[in-house]
């Protein structure tokens, strides 16, 4: 069975039972209207608020909160909204324009919250220990805390108010014509005798086929396609960062990783411990890749040869074995998991159809509003696509945990947001591979296990590194787009372990990679190999436990919007997560797939 066979009938998601029409949705149109109301109406009552906590303020200000609360989570539900129709529909320019639109409200709301910023620090911490401690809002306390100490990190609150207003048309629209580039890119590929128009999404999956010859086709046209593109790229990379680097300097923030450790809840000491144990696996890595190159017959390792798959790979799932098997491993360790995936599946949250003019990649957005999710991918039917497909689910159960709590407490750091994904593509595999028989099989998942891995160790830490070099380098000036790629070439030197082959490298990764361009999220590489150690480490424990560990992870889960990182782990785990111990137990109990892998690769040659 071909992949598009297997990938026709994958399903397209149902936003109508969120807001009927689409972009050109009445009702949509009426909530927006309202949110613009209320957000004209909250601003002027911030305006009149008392500005000192005390016992006769305190009833007020609590209320303002949960007015501010309420507009929060439906701001996020119009965003979310409007995020899912550009992504199902690069060409949709209606939802582009409302798209823009959300981005306004944000920064209305930014204002907002930048009036709370002001007021919390300036409160004695006895009146405001009373307010947080409140029964209405105790179960905010952290959000609101967190608050009140990055306020104090900040410029002045008529400046913070500026530049929220200055993001919408100049920060937030770079990432908006990013999007757009990234949309309308399509190339012409040729496979089977036939040439068809496909859109960089959709090319990305050819770089998993098992044909050399297409992966190399695809990443080529990859290059080509962003070639055309890599002005524009370096002018809004610069651009974005140029913006951050101003306000960083107006904040007299040293560092442009503080932005990033503060959003996702972590210490650099942390930060660091977790680097430091991923150098160390470099031996392993080393290990791994000669074993696959004898495997795929080649003499030099490419970038597009990083998820070559090797064993069987020609088992092509179609969407409905792939849920099935998804629905059935979860089943072995919680039935209530199991039970909301079959769920979300059957009530139409999930769009996986492989198709032109979908935004690449994938993702899962929450609808907390209505207590709904949403996710996008685009399913090819391989190994590979059924481990996303866990992913996103795992996404989409961690929404489901945390639905009834209160917005505030609902948002948790992207260090911790990969951990339910990143255990289901864990259970997935080591389930299938334990029933497994066929040696050819085995050694197709243990290499899905370890091309994770190189991934997370190498092309994350590459990213890293490349951002760190380009922040360093554009508080000097531009960088040129003919520096960014040598960057980019260098970061790839450092943090592949001598991997890839010296013509091997991907220059243009800087403009291909969305993650770059986030303006949410800035340094988007990190929190991924975080979650994907940390992860490692409660489904180890989830391992030792069995199904009575279920209620643990529930547990885990609903915490991570109310405490830090190393919080999350300490409560839950026993861990600290600012030593390199816990890190480096954690790669190490990953590389133990190395030598199974090896073994079966010298016998299947």
């Amino acid at each position: 069975m071909s992949p598009s066979k297997a990938s026709s009938k994958a399903p397209t998601w149902d936003l109508d039972s969120i807001f009927p029409g689409g972009s050109e949705s009445s009702e949509y149109a009426e909530f927006k209207e309202n949110i613009r109301s209320d957000l004209k109406k909250l601003l002027e009552v911030s305006e009149g608020l008392p500005r000192r906590l005390d016992d006769s303020s305190r009833q007020v200000w609590i209320e303002y909160i949960e007015k501010l609360q309420d507009l929060v989570q439906r701001i996020h539900h119009a965003s979310a909204f409007v995020g899912c129709l550009v992504s199902q529909n690069v060409d949709d320019n209606k939802a582009h324009q409302l798209q823009g639109e959300t981005d306004v409200l944000r920064s209305e709301l930014e204002k907002l919250m930048v009036s709370l910023e002001a007021f919390a620090k300036n409160q004695p911490d006895e009146q405001w220990k009373k307010l947080v401690t409140s029964d209405r809002l105790k179960e905010i306390r952290f959000f609101l805390d967190e608050v009140r100490d990055v306020a104090r990190l900040k410029m002045a609150p008529e400046f913070e108010y500026l530049a929220a207003e200055l993001a919408v048309s100049g920060y937030h629209a770079w990432n908006r014509l990013y999007d757009k580039i990234y949309g309308d890119l399509r190339v012409k590929f040729t496979e089977d005798g036939k040439t068809t128009q496909l859109s960089v999404g959709q090319l990305a999956n050819k770089m998993s086929s098992p044909d050399r010859d297409l992966r190399r086709q695809a990443f080529e046209k990859l290059e080509e396609a962003w070639e055309s593109r890599a002005s524009e790229a370096s002018m809004i990379l610069n651009s974005q960062a140029g913006f951050r680097l101003t306000l960083y300097d107006r904040r007299k923030w040293g560092s442009p990783v503080l932005e990033p450790l503060l959003n996702c809840r972590i210490k650099r000491e942390t930060l660091d411990a977790m680097w430091e144990a991923v150098k160390k696996s470099a031996p392993g890595i080393k290990q791994y890749i000669e074993a696959k190159k004898k495997l795929l017959g080649i003499d030099k390792f490419r970038w597009y040869d990083q998820t070559a798959p090797v064993g069987a790979s020609d088992k092509i799932y179609t969407f409905k074995e792939a849920a099935d098997l998804i629905v059935e491993n979860l089943r072995s360790f919680s039935e209530e998991q199991a039970d909301f995936t079959r769920m979300a599946i059957d009530k139409r949250w999930v769009e996986a159809e492989d198709r032109s003019g979908k935004a690449g990649g994938a993702f899962c957005s929450g609808f907390e509003y209505v207590k709904q999710t949403r996710m996008l991918m685009t399913f090819s039917g391989t190994f590979d696509s059924v481990g996303t497909l866990a992913h996103e689910l795992g996404h989409m159960y961690h929404h489901w945990i945390i639905q009834d709590f209160p917005q505030f407490a609902m948002i948790y750091p992207m260090t911790l947001a990969e951990t339910a994904s990143i255990f289901n593509e864990f259970l997935l595999t080591d389930t299938v591979l334990s029933k497994a028989t066929d040696p050819s099989e085995k050694l197709m998942l243990l290499d899905q296990k370890l091309a994770n891995a190189y991934i997370l160790f190498c092309n994350l830490h590459a990213r890293f590194i490349f951002d760190t070099a380009f922040y360093t380098e554009r508080k000097n000036g531009l960088v040129p787009r003919a520096r960014l790629d040598e960057l980019m070439v260098e970061s790839q030197k450092k943090a592949f372990a001598d991997t890839l082959a010296d013509d091997g490298y991907h220059p243009l990764f800087w403009a291909s990679k969305l993650h770059f361009f986030l303006t949410d999220v800035p340094f988007y590489n990190f929190p991924y190999t975080f979650g994907f150690l940390f992860a490692g480490g409660v489904y180890n424990r989830a391992r030792e436990e069995g199904k009575g560990f279920a209620e643990n992870y529930k547990a885990l889960l609903a915490d991570t919007g109310k405490m830090t990182s190393e919080d999350v782990a300490k409560k839950h785990m026993g861990v600290d997560l600012t030593k390199e111990d816990f890190w480096t137990e954690a790669v190490s109990r990953v590389l133990s797939d190395v030598d199974p892998f090896v073994k079966l690769a010298e016998a299947n040659k």
